[in-house]
């Protein structure tokens, strides 16, 4: 993993082992922690730890000079309770052994990206009065209204990194691929427990109208099929969701937040489904039909009913099939969500947004985040989706009538470069 802003560098492999008696009470729940990773007890779930506790498990594993191995797979089976930033990402580099390592690294900062940063990470200024509040959320509106919803048109380059478990590939190990042309098409299921890990990449041009990216063309790429999913709409258009939020009359005060050193503030909303434009669109699900007749007969009547073909016993004869067809999920779905504010300039300068789905849908989870940064653009200065995280989660059988129940996770992290002005959209 590089720092923000460099290239990767090389990481030297150790090996090692940890025993819970050679280390202090304080330690002692790191090192069970690890030896559950490193497979010395049985599996459970993945447990939840902070950044420092995963800062502490590295340093521990690279003092008993476990290999790169072993450390991403200790990083497979945990989740962390808030939220890994590019600082803290940064001051793991020297705990890291290698590329496997690193990988969970960046699954781990996309996995948490929706999450409060650590305690030590929030300034403990306190809260603007209810009149700073409204201050701070009348210069966003202001931003909002009449600098960001009227961005010209713009093209940039969209560099999507696919993360997902429960299902196997076929995939170079590095370098932008085509997507599902370097997937498996077979039903070549890995274990149910496997873990999140990368998959491949994909890069396309993409276009911006009054700062929102326009929705994907329809591709004829067999997802579903291919044991994976596609999003069909693009990251959440600022301006819908502030207007959206703001109609809801539900932005409320939730804490400071240092983004890039500057103090943020951080507001969160809700908005309810018959206010919300937010649409989930993903492809595709399974949804299998059989057709035909179906004759049973039993040893009386199986002369007559099996077409002469049997003569006693029972069975059933006739022609039947199955068809599995593959379907879009569509919804237009509540959500809630967080809008970070700088409080001088009203800028935002990153949205999350949460769909709120139900169980028994075949989407379970969608949550997206869109980090906005200043970016220049013919000679100005713009502030641009930069970064994006979705996390999804999805039943892959759909509708279908598959005994098995399973469920995968998908997590997208993508970069956008090379903004300019889109002359086709003018």
């Amino acid at each position: 993993m590089a720092p923000c802003g460099s290239s990767h560098r090389s990481l030297l492999p150790v090996t090692a082992r940890a025993k819970i008696s050679d280390v202090n009470p304080t330690w002692k729940r790191l090192v069970v922690l690890l030896l559950v990773a490193a497979g010395a007890l049985p599996a459970w779930p993945a447990k939840k730890i902070s950044v420092q506790d995963l800062k502490d498990l590295l340093a521990a594993m690279q003092q008993k000079k476990k290999n790169d191995a072993d450390v991403a797979t200790a990083l497979k089976q945990v989740e962390l309770s808030e939220e890994l930033t590019r600082a803290g990402m940064n001051s793991l580099l020297s705990y890291e052994p290698g590329q496997q390592t690193t990988e969970q690294i960046y699954v781990l900062e996309g996995r948490s990206a929706m999450l409060a940063p650590p305690a030590a990470d929030i300034p403990s200024a306190a809260a603007p009065d209810s009149a700073a509040q409204n201050a701070i959320l009348n210069k966003a509106a202001e931003y909002v209204t009449k600098t960001y919803a009227e961005l010209p048109a713009l093209a940039a380059m969209k560099t999507a990194l696919r993360f997902q478990d429960n299902v196997e590939t076929v995939a170079a190990a590095s370098g932008i691929q085509g997507g599902a042309t370097e997937v498996d098409v077979s039903p070549r299921f890995s274990n149910p427990a496997s873990f999140v890990h990368y998959i491949n990449s994909s890069q396309v041009q993409v276009a911006f109208e009054h700062g929102g990216e326009k929705a994907p063309a329809k591709d004829k790429i067999p997802w579903g099929a291919n044991s994976m999913i596609t999003l069909e709409q693009p990251e959440p258009s600022l301006a819908v969701i502030f207007q959206e939020a703001q109609s809801s009359g539900s932005l409320k005060w939730l804490r400071w937040e240092l983004i890039d050193g500057r103090q943020m503030a951080v507001f969160a909303f809700a908005v309810p489904r018959k206010k919300s434009r937010l649409e989930v669109a993903v492809c595709c699900f399974p949804n299998v039909n059989q057709a035909g007749i179906a004759t049973f007969y039993t040893a009386t009547t199986a002369p007559a009913l099996s077409g002469g073909t049997s003569t006693g016993g029972g069975g059933v004869a006739g022609n039947f099939q199955t068809n599995t067809e593959w379907h879009d999920y569509k919804s237009m779905a509540a959500y809630h969500g967080e809008l970070f504010i700088d409080p001088e300039t009203g800028l935002v300068v990153r949205m999350i947004t949460q769909a709120e789905l139900k169980p028994s849908e075949v989407v379970h989870q969608e949550d997206t985040r869109v980090d906005f940064g200043p970016v220049p653009v013919s000679g100005k200065m713009l502030m641009v989706p930069v970064k994006a995280f979705v996390d999804t989660e999805v039943v892959p059988n759909g509708d279908s009538s598959a005994g098995r129940y399973t469920t995968r996770r998908t997590l997208f992290i993508t970069e956008y470069k090379d903004y300019r002005p889109s002359m086709a959209l003018q």
